[in-house]
C-alpha cells in the first residue's frame, strides 16, 4: 500500500499510517522475518517513559544538528512507523515504514576506553546494586556524571554514523530520527542496552563498588572463621602448648 492508493489523495491520516505499518508488519511476518517493532505512542506527552529512555531522547534533542529533524522522527514513532528495530553492539539496525519500508543502520562509537575508567572511578562505592543503576535511582552526583554531554556515556554527534536507503538527502532523515527515538523506547524495556552500544560492560560500575563496600566493611565483619585450640587437637592430635 502506499499513499496513492488512499482515495481522497491527501496526506495519510495518523490513524491510515498506523494501519499501513500495521499491514506492512503482517506482510514481512508472512514472509518469515521475525520483527521487533516499536510499539506505537501517545499523541502526546514524552516517547520515553523510565529514566534511562528519557535521558536518551534529551540528550538527542540538546544538539542543534538534529533539532529539524527529530520532530518528524516523533511523529513517525508515535505511528508505529518503526516496524523493526535491533541493537546489537555499537549498531542499530531498523526496518521503518514511510512510502515504503526502508532499510537503515545507525553505527554508534564505542565509549572511549578512558573516559570509561574515570567514569568508573567516579562511581566507586555510589551504585549500590545493579537494580538501581538500571532503574535510574542514582544519586544527583552520579546522574549528573553519566549524563554529562562531554564526559557522560550517551554519543555525541559526531559518534553517530547513519546510512538509509530513502531518496531523501538530509544528514539526517526522519526515518534515522525515528529509530533513534526508538532506542529510547528500546531503553524504558532494557537499560542495559545503552551499554551494550557503547561497547562497555554496565556489571563493571557494580563489581567495583561492592568491592570497595566489602573493603571497608568493619574488620568483624570479615574476619574469617578460624578453629580453636581444643578443636585443632581434636583434630589433628596436636598438643598445641608444646
Amino acid at each position: 500500500m502506499s499513499w496513492d492508493e488512499f482515495s481522497d489523495h491527501k496526506p495519510p491520516s495518523a490513524a491510515q499510517l498506523r494501519a499501513q505499518a500495521q499491514q506492512r508488519i503482517q506482510v514481512l511476518t508472512d514472509e518469515g522475518y521475525q520483527l521487533t517493532p516499536i510499539p506505537t505512542g501517545s499523541r502526546n506527552g514524552p516517547i520515553a517513559k523510565s529514566f534511562w529512555g528519557k535521558a536518551w531522547c534529551k540528550h538527542l534533542e540538546a544538539f542543534s544538528d538534529y533539532e529539524y529533524r527529530l520532530p518528524r522522527g516523533r511523529s513517525y514513532v508515535r505511528n508505529g512507523a518503526v516496524v523493526d528495530l535491533k541493537i546489537e553492539p555499537q549498531v542499530v539496525t531498523a526496518l521503518v515504514n514511510g512510502s515504503e519500508i526502508y532499510e537503515l543502520t545507525v553505527n554508534i562509537d564505542a565509549l572511549d576506553p578512558e573516559k570509561w575508567a574515570a567514569i568508573k572511578a567516579r562511581c566507586q562505592g555510589k551504585i549500590g546494586s545493579l537494580v538501581e543503576l538500571l532503574k535510574g535511582k542514582l544519586s544527583d552526583e552520579i546522574m549528573s556524571l553519566v549524563m554529562d554531554a562531554e564526559h557522560g556515556l550517551f554519543p555525541k554527534p559526531q559518534e553517530i554514523h547513519f546510512n538509509c536507503n530513502c531518496p531523501d538527502w538530509a544528514d539526517m532523515c526522519k526515518h534515522v530520527a525515528a529509530s533513534l527515538y526508538g532506542v529510547g523506547v528500546r531503553l524504558d524495556e532494557s537499560p542495559e542496552l545503552l551499554f551494550k552500544l557503547r561497547g562497555v560492560d554496565h556489571t563493571e560500575l557494580i563489581t567495583l563498588g561492592a568491592a570497595v563496600s566489602d573493603m571497608t566493611k568493619p574488620t568483624a565483619s570479615r574476619r574469617r572463621r578460624t578453629l580453636d585450640s581444643d578443636a585443632v587437637n581434636d583434630v589433628f592430635g596436636l598438643d598445641l602448648d608444646d
